[in-house]
């Protein structure tokens, strides 16, 4: 919903504001650079204007471009606007305007925030309020309605922005995902199954700024042809979140290993093959200049996932591993997994059960993980990483 003039596209952040001029300016030009890939991924015309703490996208387009900039990390939230000048009788006919086009019942309300100097306008906050409730609730008579104020929960409100040399009335606020720009942190590798946890806990490293770099492991005749499908579907998923970076997707062969694995380790080979990934990760990590891995791990929520044997897996790599989902429940990731579109594609059953011991060890020490587990296991993930395939992945 938005004005019938609306021509521009208010965008606001969050954290960039309070950080450094210096990095604060670098931090809002990568997001400029990510709207624009975004609007050019989904072919919508607009012209971004950069200003302290907001960025503005003139568009004729401003639905669509709404939705494109509330669904870029880095932006708390998106406002179609129509523009006009910081006068009160100006804003008060656009906010007139406004409600005979989108008005359909119901209290309103009338919020205003005025930024500037107390020069800048010779009206404060509180007359826009008071001068545009004033307009709205006229309208809302001449419509034959009867105008009720809310200022607590409004059936109908209405937004105003009065800067300096131009004044914005909107009337929604469409929430966006917040965190960092992506491209402001350094790389991590995303280890992805397709299930449903690992493409939210990369979702999550990518909402703070960190590019990832996908790694499926493929089980072979334990995973099978759905299973690399919806590997590789999550990550097209998660690639239109992200327009102009490459999630090319690395596939490392690795079905002899975990045929090797599940005739010799018993209740130990999930957690030998959780180090042979790790150690996989940190190989491709090394040659792509990336400084940590991303799980979907949560503890205690598989055999393989308690704080004790995270401990023994945690062991095969260098790196830090981020677990983004470590304290969250199943529920709640999977609320996150539908609410980015990763849900459907992470229900098929998955491969690795197969691997899964009847009865696996759930307290495991470093040292009889590394007597069971084959001596060159490591070895082998770092040729198994260096011959991977790779596959391009459409943003």
């Amino acid at each position: 919903m938005h004005p019938p003039d609306a021509d521009s596209v208010l965008v606001r952040h969050g954290e960039l504001g309070v950080k450094s001029d210096q990095v604060r300016r670098k931090m809002e030009h990568q997001l400029a650079d990510n709207l624009r890939a975004m609007l050019d991924a989904r072919d919508l015309p607009g012209d971004i204007d950069q200003r302290r703490n907001r960025l503005f996208i003139h568009t004729d387009h401003p639905e669509g471009v709404t939705a494109a900039a509330a669904d870029t990390f880095g932006v708390t939230s998106a406002s179609a606007v129509a523009t006009t000048d910081p006068t009160l009788s100006e804003i008060a006919d656009t906010l007139a305007e406004t409600t005979r086009e989108q008005y359909d019942g119901g209290t309103f309300a009338v919020e205003a925030r005025r930024a500037g100097p107390p020069s800048a306008h010779p009206f404060s906050s509180s007359d826009i309020e008071s001068t545009g409730g004033t307009a709205v609730g006229e309208t809302i008579t001449d419509m034959g309605g009867e105008p009720v104020v809310d200022l607590d929960e409004p059936d109908f409100e209405l937004f105003v922005e009065c800067r300096a040399d131009k004044a914005y009335v909107f009337c929604e606020k469409r929430a966006g995902p917040g965190g960092l720009p992506l491209g402001t942190q350094r790389p991590v590798v995303a280890l992805v199954s397709g299930g449903i946890d690992s493409p939210v806990a990369a979702w999550k490293l990518m909402k703070r700024g960190a590019p990832v770099i996908p790694v499926y492991v493929d089980l072979g005749d334990y995973g099978g042809p759905d299973h690399r499908a919806r590997a590789r579907s999550t990550v097209e998923t998660l690639a239109a979140y992200a327009p102009g970076h490459d999630l090319s997707l690395s596939v490392v062969d690795a079905g002899d290993v975990v045929a090797d694995l599940s005739e010799d380790l018993g209740s130990l080979r999930m957690l030998a093959l959780r180090r042979f990934m790790l150690a996989v990760a940190e190989a491709i990590a090394r040659e792509r200049d990336a400084v940590g891995i991303v799980t979907g791990e949560a503890i205690g929520q598989k055999s393989s996932q308690t704080s004790a044997n995270i401990a023994v897996t945690d062991a095969a790599t260098t790196l830090p591993v981020h677990r983004p989902n470590l304290t969250v429940d199943k529920s709640e990731i999977t609320d996150r997994a539908r609410a980015i579109g990763t849900f459907e594609d992470s229900t098929i059953d998955t491969g690795c059960n197969r691997v899964a011991p009847s009865h696996p060890e759930t307290n495991a020490s470093l040292e009889a993980v590394r007597a069971a587990e084959p001596d060159d296991l490591l070895d082998r993930a770092e040729a198994r990483a260096r011959d991977r395939a790779v596959v391009p992945i459409e943003s």
